[in-house]
């Protein structure tokens, strides 16, 4: 019998910290060469959301870009699961003096650079793709040279915003950026519509959709189905060219024992309707037989009786652990979701 050829391009589409940590599992299993059928000097593409990026004092903000670059770039504050280690807050504790709004949303003094930085960049005429490429010959090439590649889903302008009751408005609703919802409102209220402003009009980011088709395996990691791999698969072409690539698709669940573990996915499913379980999101996602995405689903062992309703659907399923506790659990996780469709 002649062995499978080796994986040697795979392809993420990530959010920010459950992708981010995934994806740090993902690469410590590479480099360990753990991962079935994984070759050692694997490329690894991470397609990242940028529908939650926003303009504050002026600057460019792309939390889940930077959340991926951090946490590879070993920059992240491990504490908090977003912004830069070691950060001090003067430039946050000035703008609050002179009672400057936004006053809930800090930008820690040593994250600003990034932000001018990508600014600049922008007010030059860069795309968004160039100037990532840019940041990350600082964060990612010194560790992973050619061997990681990070690209913004898409370089045009796109952001989600959520509709959350109000009664002081005519209408009872209003409307708040995401990062108003996540940070300030900490996403305790329901929300009532998720609003992707410019993602029906958005194209891929250069490299993208080659990225996908020239993949050997595409991987859905925990992250936000709806407000992070649901918008990177909103932007026109992606979902297309996951449903057409010749690799294999598989996807992890972000929801284990009918909950979120972090972040605010049962907020987001319940805002459009769908079943808040890890069989929910895999149908959500849908079979690529059946015109979804997905050849495989992984759920958490607590789970497994959902595993009937899933190969039902057409979706190859497995349930294992799933819980990221450190980097040999993920690399195992990483390498379940491999052999489930291997």
């Amino acid at each position: 019998m002649t062995a499978a050829p080796a994986l040697r391009n795979l392809t993420v589409l990530s959010g920010g910290m459950g992708g981010a940590r995934f994806l740090q599992g993902l690469l410590h299993g590479i480099a360990a060469e753990t991962l079935p059928g994984v070759a050692p000097d694997a490329h690894v593409t991470v397609i990242a959301n940028n529908c939650d990026d926003w303009w504050i004092h002026g600057l460019k903000v792309c939390p889940d870009l930077d959340t991926v670059m951090y946490t590879l770039g070993d920059g992240i504050d491990l504490e908090r699961g977003w912004g830069r280690r070691a950060e001090t807050w003067s430039a946050k504790e000035e703008l609050a003096a002179y009672g400057v709004e936004p006053t809930w949303f800090g930008l820690g003094d040593r994250d600003i650079a990034t932000h001018l930085v990508r600014t600049q960049m922008l007010d030059a005429g860069f795309p968004l793709s160039k100037v990532t490429e840019a940041l990350c010959r600082r964060w990612l090439a010194p560790t992973y040279g050619d061997s990681l590649t990070l690209l913004p889903m898409t370089d045009d302008r796109v952001e989600t915003h959520v509709a959350v009751a109000d009664d002081t408005s005519p209408s009872g609703r209003r409307v708040v950026h995401f990062q108003e919802y996540w940070v300030r409102l900490h996403a305790e209220v329901p929300a009532e519509q998720v609003v992707f402003v410019g993602l029906d009009q958005s194209t891929p980011a250069p490299g993208v959709v080659e990225a996908i088709a020239g993949s050997d395996l595409v991987i859905l990691p925990p992250s936000n189905p709806v407000v992070s791999v649901g918008t990177i698969l909103g932007v026109d072409g992606i979902r297309d060219a996951v449903r057409s690539t010749s690799a294999q698709v598989v996807g992890l669940s972000p929801i284990v024992g009918d909950t979120h573990v972090r972040g605010m996915a049962q907020q987001m499913l319940t805002s459009i309707g769908v079943e808040v379980s890890a069989a929910g999101v895999g149908l959500n996602y849908g079979a690529r037989s059946a015109g979804g995405v997905l050849d495989g689903w992984l759920i958490d062992e607590r789970d497994a009786a959902q595993v009937a309703r899933l190969e039902a659907a057409g979706i190859t399923a497995a349930a294992v652990p799933l819980m990221m506790t450190d980097h040999d659990a993920t690399a195992a996780m990483a390498a379940a979701a491999i052999d489930l469709v291997r």
